[in-house]
């Protein structure tokens, strides 16, 4: 069973790779009217919608990856903005933040809470007093969350869109309501299959908000290389160093709540001990530690952790016609999950291929039921294989077509183990592990680029 990427491809002929998204869909976007400023509405009668911290800090996580100077687009924010501070707070020195105002008339008072902040920020955050007055940026934010007709977001996503540079993401959030399948939600999710490059679920925000990341035009797979990792609400922080994917929170959930059904159902039996006791365990499957990734350009780092199984160079004409260097690595149930990009690059395919589910050890898992994420990448193109076992038949893939992924980036997890496969162009690089070497994912460096 698979989470994420392209459903419908499962127990279907794998087909070729091919690059997919910047062939099509991309529209021609007329570049901004800067004499008038287009409608941009974001809420509807019931109101703007509370955006929390974490749902702030997801809003602007395209800001903050990014190293190069870049200017920066946030439109409907306030002097209590939550959005507005996780902006300010991941500026760096070279960028610059144009503010819109979410009323024109409170354009004054924002102006003076950005000179409050001391002469840094000052020198780094302009107020305008409408969009008409911005300038395009790399990244544009909207700071309400929508909540009106269909109609109505449409029209604020075309507005906002045109205030895109080449290669630009459009950062907006809706209400998550369960079941919900009309207005905004319905036609964020729509933008989101033809230009989405990401998107989270934000939970703890009340209410849960969905956030969306939206590319109109093509972006270079050399850009990946001055990016950091994304931050993910999917993970979800324990301690400073520990980490735990959303996965744990909820099997740890659902194990607590078959215990609290067994002590009500039961109250004089201890039954209800045993999915009690198991919530830390189940937890503790889903960890997530924070790695730190290597600067090297030339390192290629481990995109799981465990024992590496093989070391090969092959051939594999889904990819093309040349030869490949091939680094499996079995995870074990004990290991963490997360899988990491093993280098920086652009997504360009995702596609999953039918088969068995042979205990992953074996020469056979070859065969198993595998999610594959295709890469390009400034030294070529590389492959991620996530690969089934006999316990673990759950592959989850955050990364759609269109993404950026930094080094070392989470991407994806495949529950209870099994086995994650890299594959390099073999002219390209040359490994620096062999069987039975211990991995570390995200860390440990597993070949290089010549």
């Amino acid at each position: 069973m698979l989470a994420g990427g392209d459903l419908a491809s499962a127990g279907r002929p794998v087909p070729p790779w091919r690059p997919r998204r910047d062939s099509r869909l991309y529209p021609v976007r007329s570049p901004p009217d800067m004499t008038q400023s287009p409608a941009v509405r974001t809420t509807g009668r019931s109101g703007p919608v509370r955006i929390g911290e974490r749902a702030a800090r997801t809003l602007v996580t395209e800001l903050a990856r990014m190293n190069d100077p870049k200017a920066a687009l946030l439109v409907g924010a306030s002097p209590e903005s939550a959005v507005l501070a996780a902006a300010i707070e991941a500026l760096l020195p070279g960028d610059q933040l144009t503010v819109v105002p979410g009323d024109s008339s409170s354009a004054a008072v924002l102006r003076e809470h950005v000179t409050a902040q001391g002469r840094w920020v000052a020198d780094r955050v302009r107020v305008v007093d409408s969009l008409a007055d911005a300038e395009a940026a790399a990244v544009v934010i909207a700071g309400e969350a929508f909540t009106g007709t269909a109609e109505e977001t449409r029209s604020g996503i075309d507005g906002l869109s045109k205030y895109l540079t080449d290669g630009g993401v459009l950062s907006v959030a809706t209400t998550a309501t369960p079941g919900r399948t009309t207005g905004a939600a319905t036609e964020l999710a729509r933008q989101d299959a033809l230009y989405g490059v990401g998107g989270d679920l934000v939970l703890r925000n009340t209410p849960p908000l969905r956030v969306y990341r939206l590319r109109f035009t093509p972006a270079s797979p050399a850009a990946a290389d001055r990016l950091a990792p994304a931050y993910r609400p999917s993970s979800v922080p324990l301690t400073r160093g520990m980490h735990i994917d959303s996965n744990g929170v909820a099997a740890a959930g659902i194990t607590l709540g078959l215990a609290a059904l067994a002590r009500v159902a039961r109250p004089s039996s201890k039954l209800w001990l045993l999915p009690a006791l198991a919530a830390a365990p189940v937890a503790a499957f889903f960890r997530d530690p924070q790695r730190d990734v290597p600067e090297d350009p030339n390192a290629v780092v481990a995109s799981a952790d465990g024992k590496v199984l093989s070391v090969q160079r092959l051939h594999d004409e889904r990819f093309g016609d040349g030869e490949w260097l091939r680094v499996a690595v079995f995870l074990s149930v004990l290991d963490v999950h997360v899988n990491r990009a093993p280098v920086a690059g652009k997504v360009v395919d995702y596609f999953v291929a039918d088969g068995g589910f042979v205990n992953a050890m074996k020469p056979d898992a070859e065969h198993n039921v595998a999610a594959y994420t295709v890469l390009d990448t400034s030294r070529g193109t590389v492959v991620v294989a996530q690969r089934t076992g006999l316990i673990a038949r759950r592959i989850v893939q955050r990364a759609p077509i269109g993404a950026l992924l930094a080094k070392g980036e989470r991407f994806g997890l495949i529950r209870f183990g099994s086995r994650t496969d890299v594959y390099l162009p073999a002219e390209a690089a040359d490994p620096l592990v062999g069987p039975g070497d211990k991995v570390i994912g995200g860390s440990t460096v597993i070949a290089r680029w010549r």
